[in-house]
């Protein structure tokens, strides 16, 4: 992973750490280690799927990148995003803006979005 690649997926994760504490959905406790150990895709059986960006997802991202190790060969969470999310769309636009990013970067690492 380029040094560049690298700068931008860090910069798209704070983008969206930025958008879940605009929304109120950033939390300063974490969920139990027994929920953040789910075996469902997205912990949707243990966890909101906002808690799971916060607690599985960004740190999760945040190692990869880090360690340098290689990034997923696809991404959707943004697909993910907009069936929890059908309801109120408009209220999370920035938020699926900010995932719709990071796809884009992680499906296509060497394009700059």
């Amino acid at each position: 992973m380029t040094v560049t690649t690298k700068l931008h997926l860090q910069a798209l994760l704070a983008c969206l750490e930025d958008e879940l504490q605009e929304l109120g959905w950033w939390e300063q406790q974490a969920p139990s280690a027994q929920a953040l150990q789910s075996e469902q895709p997205f912990c949707v059986d243990t966890l909101e799927f906002a808690q799971w960006l916060q607690w599985v997802f960004v740190p999760r991202m945040r190692s990869i990148i880090s360690s340098d190790h290689p990034l997923p060969s696809q991404c959707g969470i943004h697909d993910m995003a907009e069936v929890v999310y059908r309801e109120k769309l408009s209220l999370v636009a920035g938020l699926l803006g900010s995932l719709k990013r990071i796809d884009a970067a992680i499906n296509s690492p060497h394009v700059l979005h």
